[in-house]
Formats: C-alpha cells, sequence, structure tokens
C-alpha cells in the first residue's frame, strides 16, 4: 500500500473551508454577523495558534445545523459548494490528486474540519476517502455538537489514519510509501510520522521547521 495523504483547507483549497462555511452561514441569515464573526475570527486566530479547543469549536460551528435541521442544512451546503468552494478549486490542485491516483497511490484527504463541511469536497475532487471530525448525532439524526470518536485533529490525524488503516488490516509498517501534504503547523505530528513530509502552502510557523528539516516546500497557489 501506498498513501497519498492531504490536508484540506489551505493545502488543497486556497481557503479555510470551515471558517467559510460559518461566514455563509451568517449570509443566510443563520446567525447574527458581529457575535458570529467575533467568536469565528477568534477560534480561527486560535487555530492557526495552534491553541484550538477542538471541542469547544464544534460546539460552536455545527449549532446551526441541529437548529435548521437536515434537509435545509444540506441545500445550504449545496449552494455553498457552488458560491465559495467550486470557485476556489484550483485545476493545480485537481492535477496533484490526480497524478498520486494515476499513480496507483490511495488517496485520503485527513482534515480536522468535519465531515459534513468536507465530504462534498472530497466527492469534488474525486477523492473517496475521507477522515474528518465525525459527528455525534441523536436518533433524529441531528450533530448534538459533540465530536464522535477520536477527532480527527493535530495528534489525532495520527491515531484516525491508524485507524483507518487497522479497519483494513494494515498498519504503519506495511505501508510500502506514505506522502502527506500540509500547510499547518497543526498537522506536526502526521508530517513527522510518514516517509514523505511536504509542506504544501505552509504557514509562518510550519516553514522554517520544514525548511531546517529539508522537507519538500510546495507553494500550490503562486
Amino acid at each position: 500500500m501506498r498513501l497519498a495523504l492531504f490536508d484540506l483547507d489551505h493545502t488543497l483549497i486556497p481557503i479555510d473551508s470551515d471558517y467559510s462555511w460559518g461566514q455563509f452561514t451568517v449570509t443566510l441569515g443563520w446567525r447574527d454577523a458581529e457575535t458570529h464573526t467575533r467568536a469565528n475570527d477568534a477560534f480561527y486566530e486560535q487555530y492557526k495558534a495552534g491553541t484550538l479547543d477542538i471541542h469547544e469549536y464544534i460546539r460552536f460551528s455545527v449549532a446551526p445545523l441541529a437548529e435548521h435541521g437536515a434537509q435545509k442544512s444540506d441545500a445550504a451546503h449545496r449552494r455553498f459548494m457552488d458560491e465559495v468552494i467550486r470557485p476556489a478549486m484550483k485545476p493545480v490542485a485537481f492535477d496533484l490528486v490526480r497524478q498520486h491516483q494515476d499513480a496507483g497511490d490511495t488517496v485520503i484527504i485527513v482534515t480536522a474540519t468535519n465531515e459534513f463541511v468536507t465530504r462534498p469536497i472530497a466527492e469534488a475532487f474525486g477523492v473517496d476517502e475521507l477522515i474528518a471530525i465525525d459527528l455525534e448525532r441523536d436518533a433524529q439524526g441531528e450533530p448534538t455538537g459533540a465530536i464522535r470518536g477520536t477527532p480527527s485533529f493535530r495528534e489525532g490525524k495520527v491515531a484516525r489514519v491508524e485507524q483507518w488503516l487497522a479497519a483494513r488490516g494494515h498498519s504503519w509498517a506495511s505501508v510500502a510509501h506514505s506522502t502527506f501534504y500540509s500547510d499547518s503547523i497543526n498537522d506536526l505530528p502526521l508530517l513527522e510520522k510518514v516517509h514523505e513530509p511536504v509542506a504544501t502552502n505552509p504557514d509562518a510557523r510550519l516553514r522554517p521547521i520544514a525548511s531546517e528539516r529539508g522537507w519538500r516546500i510546495l507553494n500550490l497557489f503562486e
């Protein structure tokens, strides 16, 4: 098995899908613009600084889904894909994914954004395998605001890939080669785990680490 792992936000797309979805709910009138933007900005700064409490953030970010229900939320997400995500998707990112698929690599998007936001984006890239934050749901299928299982965030990304491998009778030892593309200092644990870490559009904290360690730096959106 050869793995090609991709972070999503600011790696395969030049925006943060989670942050953008939050702002999109404001345009829908689902949230007060000033209150939501202030909180969303604060969480985003915490994420960039590596200090985000992922459980607190998920409670905040998925609240509108439960409030408006699955049918309305799914319809809103289709608009979000058409108006925000697809215009941001770049041919160079599609090409990179296809290169690995054509080489026979198993391509997985491994993201700290929740599966509601990211599943349609993975599908738009033609990627079947997605490791994202799984949302706990109630008997009606609505998100409770809690995370189901291990969040795919920081060290949790390593654990979730290990779980994915184990479910298919594999382990890290049986992976012939693994590549991980990411922009974020939050993904340092998984970057350190794979055979070939690629700092992709790296943030200000990841870039000097990548340079010092001799990792490939890919500025995908230049």
